[in-house]
């Protein structure tokens, strides 16, 4: 068991020279790290921003923790060079070099001064900093890392959503532009045309979004859950992608007010033409009632309305904006005309259905009674008497005018229960499907 001291165990000349290797690779890595992060693109945007917000407070510290990174390094730099000078007094170190070489590597033995003791170590209630701060290699190592780590991220935080999102705003309002201009040329503006309306927002609000994105981009990051390692996250996208779905909204708005443009006259031609068959059909409704009272009796016939004004001024109004090339007030207008003329002509074809539907019945009745007798003469019994009495009766009812219906289909079913009655009763010819010849006359007659 060698000699011991403070720290422990004093190394020997092994033992040292491991750790001054170990040491002097830590040292390389520090400083490639710093000097990564002194040229880091987004460390020298930081340097020369505005910065507001959330940025502002953070890169304000993280300034603090790259000054005092270098102090600390400064420090170990120091404190390595006195190490490997000690060691290198000559080649088989005394136990005194031994011993100071311990304490050195193993100990407390790195100093820091002034500002970066007070910055590492701040007193309570803002009190007088301490003068100095002795530190371990190791401890100074573990100091360095943490500080290297959080400067880092919030580095590469500000510089990916600086990356990202103010060149995909810039896209997105020359997007804008676009269709602002494309807006203009066929009348949608602001106060006249909700599209226009949600433009101006979406210019204001990309305005804004862009200035404090570049004021303050940490505000648009969002950290990813679990995450150690610096810059774990993505930019927040929210209000962007909204602001881009809007504008989606207002170029497909535009882009129906355009395609009104193009075929504004054809559509409207469609409009007249079936409004005029609405009101042809209607026409024809009113006539089909006046002759369904004239010919049926004891049956109610509904009202025919006349052809709505209120559709023939807006299909007037649509052919106006055509002429003043309003565009935007034509679009909506020719789609609700669209609909409630289609509505229209469904109306007036209902509205002759229900009208004609009495003498649609008295046709039925009439092919009913027909049927009946043509089948009665088929078999032999057009002669019959009292089918015969039975079949004027109802013909006389259908063919009369007025006709009432119900008694008419009353007489219709007592001919089609008679007929029944008696081709039931008839006896069936073996071998035939029919009955048999009630004339008295043989096959050769």
């Amino acid at each position: 068991m060698g000699d011991t001291g403070p720290t422990g165990p004093v190394m020997d000349r092994d033992e040292v020279d491991r750790a001054l290797a170990r040491l002097g690779a830590e040292h390389e890595a520090v400083e490639t790290s710093l000097l990564a992060l002194q040229d880091h693109a987004g460390r020298r945007l930081l340097e020369g921003a505005e910065l507001t917000g959330t940025t502002a407070e953070r890169w304000a510290a993280a300034e603090a923790s790259i000054t005092l990174l270098w102090s600390y390094f400064d420090a170990y730099t120091g404190a390595l060079r006195t190490a490997r000078e000690i060691r290198a007094r000559r080649r088989w170190s005394s136990r005194e070099d031994l011993a100071e070489l311990t304490e050195l590597l193993r100990g407390e033995a790195v100093t820091v001064a002034g500002a970066a003791a007070t910055a590492a170590a701040p007193t309570p209630n803002g009190g007088p900093g301490r003068l100095s701060e002795r530190y371990s290699l190791v401890t100074l190592v573990d100091r360095m890392n943490q500080l290297y780590a959080a400067s880092l991220d919030m580095v590469v935080a500000a510089d990916a959503v600086w990356s990202a999102l103010p060149a995909r705003i810039d896209l997105l309002a020359a997007e804008l532009r676009r269709t602002r201009e494309l807006a203009h040329s066929v009348g949608v503006r602001p106060g006249e045309h909700p599209a226009g309306d949600d433009l101006e927002r979406i210019t204001r609000t990309l305005t804004r979004l862009r200035e404090q994105v570049v004021s303050d981009p940490l505000a648009f990051w969002q950290p990813a859950e679990g995450s150690s390692a610096p810059g774990g996250g993505r930019p927040d996208t929210t209000v962007y992608d909204r602001e881009a779905r809007a504008l989606e909204d207002v170029r497909r708005e535009i882009d129906a007010v355009l395609a009104v443009r193009q075929d504004a006259e054809q559509r409207i031609v469609r409009l007249r033409d079936v409004l005029s068959r609405a009101d042809r059909t209607l026409a024809e409704a009113r006539t089909a009632r006046g002759e369904v009272l004239a010919k049926i009796a004891a049956t109610e016939v509904p009202v025919v309305s006349g052809p709505p004004t209120v559709l023939q001024e807006q299909l007037a109004a649509a052919a106006e904006y055509r002429r003043h090339a309003q565009w935007h007030r034509l679009s909506p207008l020719l789609e609700s005309l669209e609909e409630k003329a289609e509505d229209e002509l469904l109306r007036a074809r209902e509205s002759l259905t229900a009208v004609t539907a009495p003498l649609a019945v008295r046709a039925q009745l009439r092919g009913r009674l027909d049927a009946y007798k043509a089948k009665v003469a088929r078999l032999g019994y057009a002669e019959d008497p009292e089918l015969a009495e039975k079949y004027e009766k109802a013909r006389r009812m259908l063919w009369s005018a007025p006709c009432d219906l119900r008694v008419a289909e009353q007489a219709v079913l007592r001919y089609q229960h008679a007929a029944a009655e008696l081709l039931a009763s008839v006896p069936r010819v073996p071998g035939q499907g029919g009955p048999a010849d009630r004339t008295g006359r043989g096959p050769g007659a």
